[in-house]
Parts: structure tokens; C-alpha cells; sequence
């Protein structure tokens, strides 16, 4: 691989970028600093150090989005901005796809890798993987809504959700909620509150796979994963 290309992989910045840094020393393959952006390393034995730290290269990325609304869940469309509008220069190299999807009008949590077998890990309905949402709904909710979304609450289609926990953190006029589900039906949080007699207001997913949303994200914002955050979400 080229100096440039694995550097870029890093995520030490653009390609320009990267080639500053090795126009001006920076670079050092196996000790020797290198100051041609065309040298060749090998990925896997070569030891590449900027400003003498080792930098050690991913084939893939992992990226934590807090999604905010009127961004779709794809990558690409011809009228509205998408989630990869949203990824940083570094990235926009790999090939990043989101893992799953958020309604338009959803926000919170979405993570984008170029991963396609973890990708299929966490939307496969055989594996369960958790997904958690916040949500502000229009209507009283009770302990009687609690237990039919264990037992398995029926949408409009006919289909029987599977048992999903619901957490009630204000009962009012206006409720707010916390449900943990474990399949990603079309529209499915909003269908099941709708077959309960109520309407969804907001959501907000707060958590996927074990992988909690970072407060500190604004919308809009995203991050590379931690290793443990990568280790729980391989561990579904």
C-alpha cells in the first residue's frame, strides 16, 4: 500500500494532509524517515511511526452518529442529504454504509462502518441485538401498556412484535418512555404505540447492540468507536 493511502486510512487526515506530513519528516518506516508520498509499506510487518508514535492500520472503521432529523439513512438520494453528507473528510474514502436506519424524523444513535458482516450481525433478526429508544408519546401510559409490549403487541399488519421492554419514566398527558426492542419492523416503535392507542411524538435511539449514544455528541456530530465499544458490538 501506498505512504499516503495507509496514512489517510488512519484517519491522520486527508490526502493532502498526509502528504505534509511526509514532505516534511514526520514519516519514519522501520526507523528511516521517508519523504516520498509514492513509497510503498507493507501493512501487515512494516512499522510506521508520525512524529515517532506508531500508527497502526484498520481495514475497517467504525463510526458513532448522533443523527439529527431531516437526514435520511442512506447513502445516497437525489433530494435529501443522507448520513454520509455528514462524515467527515478523513473517512470519506472507505466505503461507509449505515448499519440499519433511522426514520428521518428519528435522531440519536447510528453507526456506519465498511464492516458488512458486523452490519449484518446487528440488523439480522436470528442475533437480537438490542436497540434502545428514548420517546415522548401522546397519551397516558400505563402498567397495562407495559405488559402488552412484553407479551407481544400486535401492529396493523397482523404481526405480533416480539417482547419488548417498556420503561416509563413520566406518565402524563404527554408521556416519556424508554423501550428496548430486539427487531427493526418498518416504523415498528411508532406502529406499536399507535396499535397501544397512542402516537409517538419524538424518538431518539439511546443504544444498539450494548453501544450507548455519547452525550457528548451534538447532532450532527460523529466519533470512531471506542475498542470496547467495537468488542461488545462483535460479541452479539
Amino acid at each position: 500500500m501506498r505512504i499516503d493511502k495507509y496514512l489517510a486510512s488512519c484517519a491522520l487526515g486527508s490526502r493532502k494532509q498526509v502528504h505534509d506530513l511526509i514532505k516534511s519528516g514526520r514519516v519514519t518506516l522501520n526507523a528511516n524517515v521517508i519523504k516520498s508520498i509514492g513509497a510503498h509499506v507493507d501493512e501487515e510487518n512494516d512499522i510506521i511511526c508520525v512524529d515517532g508514535e506508531r500508527i497502526i492500520y484498520s481495514r475497517f472503521v467504525y463510526l458513532m452518529l448522533n443523527k439529527p432529523e431531516g437526514v435520511i439513512s442512506a447513502t445516497e438520494d437525489n433530494k435529501l442529504p443522507t448520513v454520509l453528507d455528514l462524515v467527515p473528510n478523513e473517512y470519506s474514502h472507505y466505503n461507509l454504509f449505515p448499519v440499519g436506519r433511522l426514520d428521518i424524523d428519528t435522531t440519536g444513535l447510528l453507526l456506519l462502518t465498511n464492516d458488512g458482516a458486523l452490519a449484518h450481525r446487528l440488523t439480522s433478526p436470528k442475533h437480537h441485538a438490542d436497540k434502545t429508544y428514548f420517546a415522548t408519546i401522546d397519551g397516558i401510559v400505563t402498567e397495562k401498556d407495559i405488559d402488552a409490549f412484553y407479551k407481544g403487541i400486535q401492529i396493523d399488519d397482523g404481526y405480533v412484535c416480539k417482547s419488548a421492554d417498556l420503561v416509563i419514566i413520566k406518565s402524563d398527558l404527554v408521556s416519556e418512555i424508554e423501550l428496548t426492542i430486539r427487531e427493526g419492523k418498518f416504523h415498528q416503535v411508532k406502529r406499536m404505540f399507535e396499535a397501544a392507542g397512542k402516537k409517538v411524538l419524538t424518538l431518539k435511539r439511546i443504544a444498539m447492540g450494548g453501544v450507548l449514544l455519547d452525550d457528548n455528541l451534538i447532532e450532527g456530530q460523529m466519533r470512531p468507536l471506542s475498542d470496547d465499544e467495537i468488542a461488545t458490538l462483535r460479541s452479539i
